[in-house]
């Protein structure tokens, strides 16, 4: 396999411009993040210590592998939602390792709301339990949930959708052999206690867990009997009587470690993994931060990304002299196979059809895909038109929708309108989907969207006889512009959970091989492609 040459020069005025317009994004991540991460701030915090209880981020780190890999899912899911008052949507969700073993954990924010459910916070759940369900992960969850947030029920309860979704896929998650573990560190009220009710294993924290329905007050209003928390729903009744509570801890401390025992006791299912030895990249991922340009309208080899992120920077390129603005081709990373597919400009005929061949090869030979988005749509025009644009773009788009391996997908710049779909975007269920910060994600660039929004004014106002203002088409242009980049901002994206988080470039790599290694948790050998291999 042969190395790729870069051409990248780091002291170049470009690159400097560049890896300083990343700094600046990077920052503000950083900035962002840290504020979801210290939800509830010093009070919160210093109210659980003094009811001797661990922070949701200190159960979360105790539980963990020292040194162990975490990739935080959605960390900014929410942002600018619920008047700022639910960080992260108020859970913790993502991958790591413990015991040994890539396992999902999802944790209530007890900091927001008393882990008060958000709808945006269960969408972010029921994704971490895809993710799960399609890796065969076991979930770890650290309970600790005052129900629905009632004033957003109407959005929880939705029939179909959020409504009991997670309880259904905890359930079909249980029959399907994959473990689910809940650890209860307290209140756990309404949609709350039916986490650890559907658990496999129930661990509970004494003198603290309380599980159940409806609280004393409601217990009071709806039958007229009196009782305390600890009666109703404590651990120890749990443990003795009703027989929820599989096992009794001490504190939080001695819950995560029971938690790890019973992670650390699961059979697992060891699937073949042709892993290869692993290698660092022979260019200095630091380089990432100077490759895209500050102006996504200027191009950039996607190569250069390619180069920083698989092993030794070696690439077997497919078809390289045919539909040269899309690169495809087989790599490692950290030992594992991927076939990548990387812009390098709008999709042409030529391009999807290489995509289409090359896509039907990783089915065909079980090796999951790696899309690396700065696309900015498939090409238009009489000219693509006449060549067969749609239906060579469908049978990209068809390829992409039915491959049979796992798929993942990192947005490193624009991704516009169809491009998104060709490239593996969130509604073609990439195992992971993760973002830049340099990314943009619309329709179509808010320039463009100005301008066909004044050429389609113009032009009905000119069929109805009307002499077009345009100082108020130019208004209507720059609302149109200013909307369309308000709305394809990262942050509006990783808001609303269209990705699964936005990444450091430099942590590309590390993050991919996560993925990867998660995906080999189910046999990625065990489905077969339906058709062999279609020449295009």
């Amino acid at each position: 396999m042969a190395r790729l040459d870069s051409h990248v020069h780091p002291k170049s005025s470009d690159f400097v411009r560049n890896r300083a317009h990343m700094l600046d994004l990077l920052a503000q991540l950083s900035e962002r993040q840290t504020v979801a991460r210290n939800a509830g701030g010093a009070k919160a915090a210093q109210r659980l210590a003094q009811r001797g209880k661990l922070s949701p981020r200190e159960r979360l780190e105790r539980l963990l592998d020292r040194d162990g890999e975490f990739f935080e899912l959605s960390p900014l899911a929410a942002w600018g939602h619920y008047d700022d008052e639910a960080p992260g949507a108020g859970v913790i969700n993502g991958i790591g390792r413990v015991s040994g073993r890539l396992i999902m954990i999802g944790s209530n924010d007890t900091r927001v709301k008393g882990g008060a459910i958000y709808p945006l916070g269960a969408d972010k759940m029921i994704r971490a339990q895809t993710i799960a369900r399609e890796n065969g992960l076991p979930t770890v969850s650290l309970v600790e949930s005052a129900g629905a947030n009632l004033m957003y029920q109407a959005e929880l309860f939705a029939p179909g959708h959020r409504g009991g979704r997670g309880f259904c896929n905890q359930a079909r998650m249980s029959a399907a052999g994959l473990p689910q573990i809940a650890i209860v560190f307290g209140n756990a009220t309404a949609g709350g206690a039916y986490v650890p009710g559907m658990s496999d294993y129930t661990v509970m924290v004494q003198n603290q867990a309380k599980v159940f329905l409806a609280g004393p007050p409601l217990v009071k209003a709806a039958t007229g009997a009196d009782c305390d928390d600890e009666t109703l729903g404590g651990a120890h009744m749990h443990h003795t009587v009703s027989g929820l509570c599989d096992y009794l801890a001490q504190d939080d401390a001695d819950a995560i470690r029971i938690g790890r025992q019973i992670v650390a006791n699961l059979t697992s299912k060891h699937h073949p993994v042709p892993r290869a030895v692993a290698c660092q990249p022979a260019y200095d991922p630091e380089d990432l931060l100077g490759i895209v340009p500050s102006d996504l309208k200027i191009p950039f080899d996607i190569r250069e990304v390619i180069a920083r992120i698989v092993d030794a920077s070696e690439f077997d390129e497919f078809r390289i002299g045919y539909g040269p603005t899309l690169v495809c081709g087989f790599a490692h990373i950290e030992g594992f196979q991927v076939g990548v597919l990387g812009n390098n400009g709008p999709l042409f005929s030529e391009s999807a059809l290489k995509a289409t061949h090359f896509i039907q090869l990783c089915c065909q030979k079980r090796i999951p895909i790696l899309y690396l988005q700065n696309i900015t749509g498939f090409m238009v025009g009489v000219d693509a038109e006449r060549k067969g644009i749609v239906k060579d773009g469908a049978k990209m788009v068809h390829a992409v929708a039915t491959a049979s391996v796992p798929q993942f997908t990192v947005l490193v710049g624009g991704s516009f309108g169809a491009g998104n779909y060709g490239m593996c975007g969130r509604a073609y269920d990439p195992r992971l989907l993760v973002t830049w910060p340099s990314s943009r994600i619309a329709v179509m660039g808010g320039e463009q969207a100005a301008r066909v929004m004044r050429i389609v004014q113009e032009e009905a106002m000119r069929k109805l006889g009307i002499q077009a203002d345009a100082d108020e088409l130019s208004a209507m242009e720059s609302t149109v512009k200013e909307e369309f980049l308000r709305q394809s901002d990262p942050y509006f994206a990783t808001s609303q959970l269209w990705d699964d988080g936005i990444i450091d470039p430099r942590h590309t790599r590390q993050v991919l091989a996560l993925g990867l290694e998660a995906a080999w948790q189910r046999d990625v050998a065990a489905q077969p492609p339906a058709f062999g291999v279609f020449r295009m």
